[in-house]
């Protein structure tokens, strides 16, 4: 007879590797130390092979126990849709869903959609995580999130997605720096050493440098930001140039500020703001009911 591995096994061995301490694994999984190593214990007797390498201070999983997980993950995934796909065979957008969203979007946008659509489905227990696009998408993949509201292009895996709407790119600048700026501004004029753009690991930046036609262009002769609203700050003190997306101007990031902002003359000086979930996720009706709802919602905000 094959044993096999049970569920809460196979959760307490994949909150392990995530937070890579028996205390906090025990946490997140709702039981004691004990039960939690008990139950690895268990899980190693049953397969004959040690997953995990023990001691006071560090947790090291086996080459072995790291292939473990990577089927666990996928398991649990499995078992998750499972019990989605009855969940879902009820009433849509009810109940807990775990949304990502990046943070050129999050601050900006959710404070301004997310109040219609907790009226319009009561029932529905929104979980929001912040996060950069690649974590976003690798959290998407591990099934700890169910959805991202992210920018394209971007790319993250074996996703379906929906596009809600183009977000426009604007070059902002202290009058003082652009004295008589052309009503559409060619990129060609923005010195490099000027341009100030967000860190590495913000998908704003790459989409940035698309709208200026300057995708290879390095961070390294560029002053880099933490945020939107340092990179703000930074033009409020004619530090150089950004290139901000329309809906973080339309949110008021500029607001206090003597800040000015055009249009670029670039076909492509735009970002697309979509919705996506994992391609084998049944809940896919549901993200499409969820994205209909988000562009439906800033269509009549936008007054379009």
């Amino acid at each position: 007879m094959i044993y096999l591995p049970t569920i809460r096994q196979l959760q307490y061995l994949v909150a392990l590797h995530r937070t890579g301490h028996f205390g906090k694994a025990a946490e997140q999984s709702n039981v004691s130390q004990s039960t939690l190593s008990a139950g690895l214990r268990e899980l190693e007797t049953l397969l004959g092979i040690r997953l995990v390498e023990r001691n006071r201070r560090v947790v090291r999983f086996t080459p072995l126990g790291e292939r473990v997980v990577e089927r666990a993950w996928r398991l649990l995934g499995e078992a998750e849709a499972i019990a989605e796909l009855a969940r879902a065979a009820g009433r849509p957008l009810a109940g807990d869903l775990r949304l990502g969203v990046i943070p050129t979007i999050a601050p900006f946008l959710l404070p301004r959609l997310l109040p219609g659509l907790r009226a319009r489905f009561p029932e529905l227990r929104l979980y929001l995580r912040e996060e950069q696009s690649d974590a976003a998408c690798q959290s998407l993949a591990r099934g700890d999130l169910d959805c991202v509201l992210l920018a394209l292009p971007w790319p993250c895996g074996d996703v379906d997605q929906a596009e809600l709407f183009d977000d426009p790119i604007r070059l902002a600048f202290h009058p003082a720096d652009l004295p008589d700026p052309p009503a559409r501004v060619d990129p060609a004029i923005i010195a490099p050493e000027r341009l100030l753009l967000l860190e590495d690991g913000h998908c704003l930046k790459d989409h940035a440098l698309a709208a200026c036609g300057r995708a290879g262009l390095r961070a390294g002769g560029s002053v880099i930001g933490t945020s939107l609203h340092t990179l703000v700050q930074m033009v409020e003190n004619r530090l150089g140039f950004t290139l901000l997306p329309q809906m973080a101007i339309d949110a008021g990031i500029l607001a206090n500020t003597h800040i000015e902002t055009r249009p670029l003359d670039q076909a492509e000086a735009r970002r697309r703001i979509a919705l996506i979930w994992r391609a084998t996720s049944p809940r896919a009706a549901e993200f499409r009911l969820l994205a209909d709802v988000l562009a439906c919602a800033r269509g009549l905000e936008a007054g379009t």
